[in-house]
């Protein structure tokens, strides 16, 4: 998505680091790519497509569709309805160069639309030999049971991080009873838990989407900062990045856990794969467990105009 859209700002993305990110990631073994049609709108699904031209075997490759964009591009709602699963999955095909996508989530749940209708007309594209694999993101644990009643769901994808463990209540448990892998997308906090991290005004003077995040807001940012604080000092002990040890936390929640980290450089993405190699002692996890427990992070993750979008 950031390499698209949302993070910093038209000037300082940086497509050609883009794609050489995007090729080293495979190079260096990584294999799930993830994108939506309303990244950029549009714009992330065809920066993809050069990449996936030549190594199409190499890349499970998922997109999302659900939003309404209205002329210009400007995201104007929610459209879970039939006709806009079909015909986004056109367009997702058409923009990626590919026959066939493996992984297609119904990227918010839209309220106006019973679930049952979104997921059949998704599985219809799986009978059509369209889509592989079906998703949700952002769903509720009541949702997700009523969804899989009528198609095998593969994946949930929503925010799971040390900085977001809402997930853990309801939707993680509901995904391992059901036998549903959990996609954790922002497992590093939107950059909050790398410690390179600025205050909501200095996002918005970028243009950039963290500065209207609550948990970036001047209230906030203070008592967030600190606790990455202590992240910092365990991770210097072993020799880590912040950004390693929380992606490593994550990674050892489950075999069932996929995170998602974004990286939009080379430099970040060699620092996030490096987590994998990493082995928590349960003393480690228990001192991150201790410094983040549930709600033990200041400000709501998204504003009010996000909120109303995902499904409670």
């Amino acid at each position: 998505m950031g390499m698209s859209d949302t993070y910093g700002s038209p000037t300082t993305r940086d497509p050609s680091e883009a794609r050489a990110t995007l090729e080293a990631a495979l190079d260096l073994g990584a294999n799930l790519l993830d994108t939506a049609e309303v990244y950029g709108p549009h714009a992330n699904e065809e920066l993809i497509r050069p990449i996936l031209a030549g190594r199409r075997a190499e890349v499970v490759l998922a997109t999302k569709f659900g939003f309404r964009i209205g002329a210009g591009g400007a995201i104007d709602g929610l459209d879970g309805t039939p006709a806009n699963a079909r015909r986004a999955c056109e367009g997702s095909l058409r923009r990626l160069g590919i026959e066939v996508i493996d992984l297609y989530y119904l990227h918010r749940v839209d309220p106006a639309v019973p679930i049952e209708e979104t997921v059949g007309a998704m599985a219809d594209l799986v009978r059509a030999g369209k889509v592989r694999h079906l998703g949700l993101s952002e769903v509720s644990a009541a949702t997700l049971r009523r969804a899989v009643a009528v198609h095998p769901i593969a994946a949930v994808q929503s925010e799971y991080s040390l900085f977001e463990r809402g997930a853990e209540r309801e939707v993680l448990p509901a995904c391992r009873a059901l036998g549903v892998g959990f996609v954790p997308f922002s497992p590093l906090g939107r950059g909050f838990l790398t410690g390179r991290v600025r205050r909501a005004a200095d996002y918005r003077a970028d243009g950039d989407y963290r500065g209207g995040l609550p948990r970036f807001q001047d209230e906030h940012f203070e008592h967030n900062r600190a606790l990455v604080g202590r992240l910092e000092a365990l991770a210097a002990r072993r020799g880590l990045t912040a950004a390693q040890l929380a992606l490593a936390w994550l990674l050892a929640q489950g075999q069932d856990i996929v995170p998602i980290p974004g990286a939009g450089r080379r430099t970040h993405l060699v620092e996030n794969l490096a987590a994998a190699d990493v082995v928590l002692p349960a003393c480690d996890q228990m001192a991150l467990e201790e410094t983040f427990p549930r709600g033990a992070v200041a400000g709501a993750r998204y504003g009010e105009d996000m909120l109303r979008w995902v499904d409670g």
